[in-house]
């Protein structure tokens, strides 16, 4: 018997010994760093050239993540349309194929059609105002609806304020518009205004726009001054109207499936930079403006004033048409100028 007990007592005691060491005993398990999932280096992609506002404001993102993940997560860039047109780098983030990109309102506006609202003609007065709408709750609602279409909108930064280009005539009033083929975003707010207004509007990419500027088989189209001014439309383009007709956003967007794989605190991160260098970008383009008027007159364009009032009345029915489309957004657009 006593070499019975002797014999359990011993299994019991190498039972409890392989459960120890089995489970690691008292010792806990020492705690890895966190390390950013997701993929390391993120392509970040847009349409236009080095010297426009998109690429200012993707070097700054590039920048400020590299730096405040130390170096964990790398950014790089796709300008000049590399990676296809903005339709086809939205459809590419949704699937998670394109990681992210720096993406004009207007084409976003297929995919989120309320997102069109802040395109309104006329629909603000100053960058200030828009910022201010944008940035603040009513801005962050709509772009926090993306997340129902498989993107992310981190920041709201800028393709600015629409002029009108054109190489037959000035344009200082809607009937000075009659006829003209006028190139526009793939946006159904765009092509219902400039119909309104008389033109003939066509809308395409931008790539192929540019095209169809030099060889003559589209009149003229509508975007700020800064891609006026880097893309020398002033070559095909003699005739510069200061319409102001629509303020146009730009959206640092990623794809949903990319953002979800990083840890909380990258997340923040990027959402974080994405707000700094679309603040960064809204400076430089503000700071660029005066000088880049001048130097297009210096270099041929006839810039003319129009007669803004007249533009307003004229486009009414595009607010008849839309405002009920967009339900209470262009009330809450109003009360949040204010």
């Amino acid at each position: 018997m006593n070499k019975k007990f002797w014999l359990l007592g011993l299994s019991l005691m190498m039972l409890a010994a392989f459960a120890l060491t089995g489970c690691g005993g008292d010792k806990k398990p020492e705690a890895k760093p966190a390390q950013p999932a997701g993929p390391q280096t993120i392509k970040l992609a847009h349409v236009v050239n080095e010297k426009d506002g998109f690429h200012i404001a993707a070097m700054k993102f590039k920048e400020l993540v590299e730096q405040r993940t130390q170096g964990k997560v790398k950014v790089e860039l796709f300008p000049n349309a590399q990676l296809g047109d903005e339709r086809t780098l939205i459809e590419g983030m949704q699937i998670g194929t394109v990681h992210m990109g720096v993406i004009t309102n207007g084409p976003v506006a297929n995919f989120l059609p309320e997102i069109a609202a802040f395109e309104m003609p006329f629909l603000f007065n100053s960058p200030a105002q828009a910022y201010k709408v944008l940035d603040g709750e009513v801005g962050q609602k709509v772009l926090a609806k993306l997340d129902a279409i498989n993107l992310k909108g981190l920041a709201y930064a800028e393709r600015g304020f629409r002029n009108l280009t054109n190489s037959k005539r000035p344009v200082k009033t809607p009937a000075d518009m009659a006829g003209l083929k006028i190139r526009v975003m793939e946006n159904p707010v765009y092509i219902d205004t400039f119909k309104t207004l008389g033109t003939n509007p066509v809308p395409m990419a931008w790539t192929e726009a540019l095209t169809a500027l030099q060889q003559g088989t589209i009149d003229g189209q509508e975007n700020p001054i800064n891609v006026i001014y880097s893309f020398k439309l002033n070559e095909t383009q003699k005739h510069l109207s200061m319409t102001q007709h629509s303020y146009a956003p730009a959206l640092f967007l990623m794809s949903k499936k990319v953002f979800t794989g990083f840890d909380k605190a990258t997340q923040d991160i990027l959402v974080k930079a994405a707000q700094e260098a679309a603040a960064h970008e809204r400076k430089w383009n503000g700071d660029q403006m005066a000088d880049m008027i001048k130097q297009l007159k210096e270099k041929g364009m006839q810039i003319t004033e129009p007669d803004i009032a007249a533009f307003q009345t004229a486009v009414k029915p595009v607010y008849d048409k839309y405002g009920p489309k967009f339900g209470t957004l262009l009330q809450d657009i109003e009360k949040a100028k204010k």
